[in-house]
């Protein structure tokens, strides 16, 4: 083996080998998912000379001056303000969606287009229009963010070119409304689920249809394929959560244990763990190879809304309609911080890249960032004149987005410490 170069993965902390094998050329990642500020570069070097061949002493320097950038993307980006705030709709939004480097974010709306707009200016760069009914999900094809995938309540999906706009292919075979979709990792396959309780994998390039998943009784709510795109999760209303081998478009696990509809499941980095949140007010965690229920997580008063890891997989967060987010460690499952203040419920929560600070976004039309470890409340972004239902890191941190009722979207900007 012979290796050609390296790429640097920020979030999470990873080094990508790129080598040559025989007469092919192939890669494997280095995870450093404990990669901390504290981490002493020179031990962490010593660690994976030991265990990774390829790693000559010839290699030593770029390796530690990779660990180093990538201890430098750990530090806390520092408090935020508004930057733009953008008068998307006509009628409310229903979701947002930011490509990979936060240049640019779709929205969709009640009102049947999509646009995409320009992140630094606030200007309109694309309309795309073609639905006959409510737009309910939008993505990129991130990380390469060439093409965009809109889902609605007509039944279809639509692939757009994310540079001209031009419709690419309408997707059609679903017999209801689509609630939500997601491109797989190798942006070769888009996944929808429906109201018809089905999930379609359709070919990104030729827009055909490549499967029809059946197993759920009722719609599917989300939908999400792990980190490799060999499986795919769904959570639906029937209560349950399925696991999806992609490859041979197959049922691999039904998850049984809540008692209500599934608002959101998802897969953790590694693959190995599902988190699940549900109306009935609890979180489930799963071993994806089993399906066993290995918790499940009580905290809350009322409904969960909302679920997420952070970008390792080593933290679980989770939103409710009693007002709290919590934060969880997702190995012993234990409660390592309650997120108090907010005056309505809970509709979405994410992690920043960085995992150290958690968006919270509410009904009662503020979103609130706060620090992981203490749960203090570090600063509450204010503004919008209806409920706040979506919320979004870019993928370096220190760019926000948060989508209202009240037709707006407002873009925040990272203020250096300094």
């Amino acid at each position: 083996m012979k290796l050609l170069r390296f790429f640097i993965r920020y979030f999470p902390p990873g080094i990508i080998l790129e080598y040559k094998e025989g007469g092919s050329i192939k890669t494997k990642s280095i995870d450093l998912l404990d990669l901390t500020l504290d981490t002493d570069p020179d031990e962490l070097l010593v660690e994976i000379q030991q265990s990774e061949p390829l790693i000559t002493e010839s290699r030593t320097e770029q390796v530690r001056e990779l660990i180093h950038r990538l201890q430098q993307k750990q530090a806390h980006n520092g408090s935020f303000s508004l930057h733009q705030e953008v008068h998307v709709h006509l009628l409310p939004l229903t979701n947002v969606a930011f490509n990979k480097s936060g240049s640019k974010f779709i929205t969709g709306s009640y009102d049947r287009r999509c646009r995409v707009w320009d992140t630094t200016s606030g200007q309109q760069l694309l309309s795309l229009e073609g639905h006959t009914n409510i737009v309910a999900a939008v993505a990129f094809n991130n990380p390469y963010g060439d093409k965009i995938a809109t889902g609605s309540f007509d039944r279809t999906c639509k692939l757009w070119c994310a540079q001209t706009g031009s419709c690419l292919h309408s997707l059609r075979g679903h017999s209801a409304e689509i609630r939500c979709l997601a491109f797989n990792p190798q942006s070769t396959l888009v996944a929808t689920g429906s109201m018809d309780a089905s999930v379609k994998l359709w070919d990104v390039k030729k827009g055909k249809e490549v499967a029809t998943l059946k197993g759920h009784s009722a719609e599917i709510l989300s939908l999400c394929f792990n980190s490799v795109g060999s499986q795919l999760v769904t959570g639906s209303s029937d209560q349950t959560v399925v696991i999806w081998d992609v490859a041979s478009e197959s049922l691999v696990h039904m998850l049984v244990g809540h008692t209500g509809e599934i608002s959101n499941a998802q897969f953790n980095w590694d693959c190995s763990l599902i988190v699940s949140g549900s109306l009935d007010k609890t979180c489930k965690v799963w071993e994806a190879v089993s399906g066993r229920c290995v918790a499940t997580l009580v905290a809350h008063t009322e409904e969960v809304l909302d679920v997420c890891f952070d970008s390792t997989g080593q933290l679980i967060a989770t939103a409710s309609a009693d007002g709290t987010a919590r934060v969880f460690n997702a190995a012993t499952c234990e409660c390592m911080a309650t997120l108090e203040g907010h005056k309505g419920e809970i509709l979405k929560i994410c992690f920043s890249p960085q995992g150290n600070t958690i968006l919270t976004a509410s009904s009662d039309k503020t979103a609130r960032l706060w620090d992981v470890q203490t749960g203090d409340c570090l600063q509450i972004l204010t503004g919008h004149t209806l409920e706040i239902f979506s919320c979004a890191f870019n993928y370096e941190g220190d760019t926000i987005i948060t989508g209202s009722a009240d037709n707006t979207c407002r873009i925040w900007r990272c203020k250096d410490e300094a």
